[in-house]
């Protein structure tokens, strides 16, 4: 199974040679530019993105947690680190603290996060659509 993953992590870099910060880094960076939008947009538009907003944060907390690392206190520093402008601060689990995550070599394929959240996206605008609660463009 190990050498699946590592398999699928080089598709990956062939499909798209990018590779960005690990460490739940992208998904609470993504997360505090969506909760900054919501705050722009009004009514069901606004309530929907800032829920999706924070439920990117889930990935970093869950880092935390499995690291046995505080994730309460963990994901409001890295919150609090990346509002203060460092958007490669992530969690780093050898020392259970945050760091410049880029200088400690933690990164992932473009392809892994983008994919997910494209897949997450759709899931939910499918979702609400059934439901009927908004009108999906």
């Amino acid at each position: 199974m190990e050498a699946n993953m590592v398999l699928n992590d080089h598709r990956c870099l062939v499909n798209k040679r990018f590779l960005i910060a690990g460490g739940g880094a992208p998904e609470i960076e993504m997360s505090r530019q969506l909760g900054a939008w919501a705050k722009e947009l009004q009514g069901m538009e606004s309530y929907c993105v800032k829920e999706f907003a924070e439920a990117l944060e889930v990935i970093p907390y869950t880092l935390a947690e499995n690291a046995g690392l505080n994730p309460i206190a963990i994901v409001t520093e890295l919150r609090n680190r990346h509002a203060q402008g460092e958007i490669n601060a992530g969690i780093n689990v050898r020392k259970g603290q945050i760091t410049d995550i880029l200088e400690e070599n933690v990164v992932q394929p473009l392809l892994v996060s983008t994919s997910a959240i494209t897949l997450a996206t759709e899931c939910v605008r499918m979702i609400l659509k059934i439901d009927d609660i908004i009108t999906v463009r």
